[in-house]
This record gives structure tokens, C-alpha cells and sequence, in this order.
């Protein structure tokens, strides 16, 4: 890894930044896709800017290519993330196709959605299908999770995992898995995934009778709505750099982007969701779900576009949307 004298990155920061290594695809096995940006909150380190004001949502002849596209490549997940995905009208039909392909498929989901109106037997159709849910939940206190993700989120956090869990989602031995994801409160790393995941998993159960199956522990992204946060308290520089020292080389072989393709609500394709919301399209001659099935694609070996921001996912113990990589 070599230093490159001050620029502009991506982003339109400014600092001498090193340069991340280079990265080729290896198998793909995941699709995820991002169905819109509608969601029921508007989280502080939220990278995609969602929020109950926008609009923006995948239409219905793109939804429609997913299916085919996952058969075709004989992909084994669809990862379904917004916004909150569960509010896309045609969210519930793409998980039935999904699962009778015999893909598993994740749900990235808030926790408040399953309370919200109209949305009464949203946790039962998930356990039906036997969807994994994977649910922000970025402490357990009250105060610390408010503050992130808005007053009152997390007693509907609660009240949604018990839900889950009366219908056997995170029990021992159970098949219905339910993952929760930490995020640092402002611009550090987060603490070792085991250790928190043994506090997580002690008290939630010691002061709320509540059950999960892991816990991912994921670094906030200098972008988007958390790029703005860091800006406005002079704290992105040394956010950046704090990634960039932190490198561990050894996360380079399980970074999520090489065995996966991000959409998103348009159909374009992406070698990560933080490309996608940089606007930083795939290489090569497949742009979108359409190219996807009229070309044939040899995934392996495919350049991955990287920038100063992939330092996220390989910072200390590394960061993927299934949590530490060491």
C-alpha cells in the first residue's frame, strides 16, 4: 500500500490518503438490492440518506427481473435492503418467488417496521417464508439508541423483537434466524464482534427476555448522511485517517464485494452498496439487471472498483453486511 500525495477522493474530501489495494470479483453467490429509499426513519449514520420523505422505489419491471436473474446465475441470496424494503409494494411477492427458488433471502430490517400500521402480519409472513432478518439495533440502552435512530425507536425496537421471537425467530437451535447489527455511536471502530455479541446477548436477555442468533458489528461509513455529520463537526479527516491506520490487510480476502453485486431502486449495478450510493458504477459491459440477463458474464477475476471509502471494510477487525471479517 502506497502514499499518494493530497487530492480530492470520490467524495470530494481532501487529505493525503493512501491507496487501497487493488480487488477482483471471485464467485458471485449474492444479489442485493436496494428496493427504494422510503423508510419509516431517518437514522443519523444512515448511508443512503433514507427516510419517510422519499420517494424514490425499484418499479415493477425491474422487481421482475430478479428472480430470473438469480436462477440464471444460480445465486443462493437475495439481499433485500432500502430504506425499509418491507414498505415496497411488491416486497412480499419477490420473497415468495425468491424462496421458491430455493434462495435464501435477508431482510434488512429496522425493527419498527414490523409495528408500523398496516404492516400487523409482516413478522408472520417473514417467519412463513423463513426469511433471515437481519435488525439494526445499535445498543441496548435506551438512550444511546434514541439518539441515533430518533425518540421513541427503541421501545418499538423491543416490541418488534419480541414479536420475532414468539414466533421462533433467534431461539437456540431454531432455523429462523435472527441477526442484529451494531454501529458505533459517532466516528470510532467498533469493540471485537464476540465480546459485545456475549454483552448483547447477556443483558438483552436479563432485561427484556429477548433472544437473537448473532451479532454483526458494522463501521460507519464516511458517506452520505454520516459524511455530513462528520463534515459539520470537523471530524472527518481524522475519521478517515482512523480507517486508513486501522488497514488490515488479511480482511482483503472476505470483503463482501467479491462474491457480490449490489442494485439498486433503478436496476444499475454496483460492486458494493457504498459504490452504489457513490454513484460509482460496475466495470465492464453489464450496467444493469437487464445486461445481466443478455450477456454472459465470467464474474471471476472481474475488477472491483475501490476508493478511500473501502478503507470502512477493511479497518480493524473488518466491516461486511455480515458483520467482522476476523
Amino acid at each position: 500500500m502506497t502514499s499518494a500525495p493530497p487530492s480530492t477522493d470520490l467524495q470530494g474530501t481532501k487529505y493525503r490518503s493512501a491507496l487501497f489495494p487493488e480487488l477482483q470479483r471471485e464467485a458471485l453467490h449474492t444479489l442485493q438490492v436496494n428496493l427504494g429509499y422510503r423508510c419509516n426513519q431517518s437514522c443519523i449514520h444512515c448511508h443512503v440518506n433514507a427516510g419517510p420523505t422519499r420517494r424514490e422505489m425499484m418499479d415493477t419491471s425491474t422487481i421482475a427481473l430478479i428472480p430470473k436473474v438469480l436462477e440464471k446465475f444460480e445465486l443462493n441470496c437475495l439481499d433485500l435492503t432500502g430504506g425499509a424494503p418491507e414498505l415496497h409494494p411488491g416486497f412480499r411477492d419477490l420473497v415468495c418467488q425468491a424462496r421458491l427458488l430455493n434462495v435464501e433471502v435477508i431482510d434488512r430490517c429496522n425493527l419498527t417496521i414490523l409495528t408500523e400500521p398496516g404492516q400487523d402480519d409482516l413478522a408472520t409472513f417473514l417467519a412463513r417464508q423463513r426469511v433471515t432478518v437481519v435488525a439494526s439495533l445499535p445498543c441496548y440502552e435506551a438512550e444511546n439508541v434514541n439518539k441515533q435512530r430518533g425518540d421513541g425507536v427503541f421501545e418499538r425496537s423491543l416490541d418488534g423483537l419480541r414479536l420475532l421471537n414468539q414466533l421462533g425467530y433467534g431461539k437456540p437451535g431454531g432455523e429462523l434466524i435472527l441477526n442484529l447489527v451494531f454501529n458505533p455511536q459517532g466516528p470510532q471502530l467498533p469493540p471485537p464482534q464476540a465480546q459485545l455479541e456475549d454483552a448483547y446477548r447477556k443483558e438483552l436477555l436479563r432485561r427484556y427476555g429477548i433472544q437473537f442468533t448473532n451479532l454483526f458489528t458494522l463501521v460507519n461509513m464516511p458517506i452520505q448522511r454520516f459524511k455530513a455529520y462528520l463534515n459539520i463537526s470537523s471530524q472527518l479527516d481524522e475519521y478517515q485517517q482512523l480507517l486508513e491506520d486501522a488497514h488490515n490487510s488479511d480482511n482483503l480476502e472476505t470483503v463482501m464485494c467479491r462474491n457480490l453485486i449490489s442494485v439498486n431502486w433503478q436496476g444499475e449495478l454496483f460492486d458494493c452498496d457504498f459504490n452504489q450510493q457513490l454513484n460509482i458504477h460496475l466495470n465492464g459491459p453489464v450496467h444493469n439487471l437487464k445486461d445481466m440477463l443478455n450477456i454472459k458474464q465470467q464474474w471471476p477475476g472481474q475488477p472491483i472498483t475501490v476508493g478511500s471509502h473501502c478503507f470502512g471494510c477493511t479497518a480493524g477487525n473488518g466491516s461486511s453486511c455480515g458483520g467482522a471479517l476476523q
